[in-house]
């Protein structure tokens, strides 16, 4: 069984990515990359997690057998002999983002990056990151540019024809609200009868959103009013100061804002492709053989509990998976 062992990173995240963050208007965004030789900080898991003011903690494992078994029966060749190449993004905490004073792809922090190299430490290869825009990796994987994509990519059927997945993640949007709300529970339609919601233009969270209202509607129900800030900082002030009195967001950005500010809190959770589910994944050109390993690998770092310890130190818990699977089911086609 591979042993986790954790290696803490001196680097600041920024107050700009925090506020970047706080107001949850973001889409759903991915790629990231990190570390891979840094000297050791530190051996003790910050208190409160990855802050901005704390150590950031790298998670690494040992090579799995059985995947390194899996890996050379399968056939597949790196693009890079001894070296996996890793496409990643460096957008916002805790998914990827480069932290303040860095600049090199080695250096990008983020649950995607770490998943990446974990991934590629228990294929007993050296980890290679790349960071590349999000519209860039689909042919990048396809062409043989990247062995593999860790950057909050979504399952969906269209992309299954395409490339394989191994699971690591479910999907999630979060309702957040002010750290002293009165709210404590946004599940249904019901639920945000008459509530002020904070909501990106164009995502699938407001899909969901104009769905419950036309319940709500229907139903004879007061909506919810949907408001759109372009300005991140404009929508923070809005939910701090009980002009708004909730934001709906991708989960991953604004769990770690909460953790991050201690300003808001979790009260409800829908899936990311509501109302199906979804997973994210690592991601591979389809039939080259690398997957099946790569699930092995990850199914290990659950067992072992490398994978639950990396995203309680970004917050992620809620988005946790008992098992990985290969080409699970995805969203369907449009």
């Amino acid at each position: 069984m591979a042993l986790s062992k954790k290696q803490g990173i001196a680097i600041g995240v920024g107050v700009v990515a925090v506020a970047a963050i706080v107001g949850g208007v973001f889409a759903a965004v991915n790629l990231n990359s990190a570390p891979a030789e840094a000297a050791p900080a530190s051996t003790e898991k910050p208190a409160e997690g990855n802050t901005t003011t704390d150590e950031i903690t790298w998670f690494h494992t040992d090579p799995v057998p059985e995947a390194v078994e899996a890996l050379e029966a399968s056939g597949f060749e790196p693009i890079e002999a001894g070296k996996l190449t890793v496409a990643i993004g460096a957008f916002v905490p805790p998914l990827s983002y480069q932290p303040d004073g860095t600049s090199a792809a080695t250096d990008v922090a983020g649950t995607e990056p770490n998943i990446g190299s974990l991934i590629a430490e228990g294929l007993g290869l050296e980890y290679k990151p790349q960071v590349v825009a999000w519209s860039d990796w689909p042919l990048g994987i396809q062409s043989g540019k990247y062995d593999l994509i860790t950057s909050n990519v979504t399952v969906t059927e269209e992309r299954k024809e395409l490339y394989d997945f191994a699971s690591y993640r479910e999907d999630l949007l979060g309702f957040y609200v002010k750290a002293d709300s009165d709210i404590d529970s946004i599940t249904e339609a019901a639920d945000i009868s008459g509530l002020k919601i904070i909501v990106g233009s164009g995502t699938n969270q407001e899909q969901v959103l104009l769905r419950w209202n036309e319940e709500l509607e229907a139903a004879g129900e007061a909506p919810a009013e949907l408001q759109y800030y372009d300005d991140t900082a404009a929508a923070t002030l809005a939910l701090q100061s009980g002009r708004s009195d909730a934001n709906f967001g991708p989960n991953a950005t604004s769990a770690w804002a909460a953790l991050e500010t201690g300003d808001t809190k979790l009260v409800g959770i829908v899936p990311g492709g509501w109302p199906e589910t979804a997973s994210i994944a690592a991601g591979t050109a389809k039939g080259n053989g690398l997957i099946e390993a790569v699930s092995i690998v990850i199914n290990s770092l659950i067992e072992d509990g490398t994978y639950g310890d990396l995203l309680e130190e970004w917050g992620l818990e809620s988005e946790s998976v008992t098992e990985s699977l290969v080409n699970p089911a995805g969203l369907p086609k449009p």
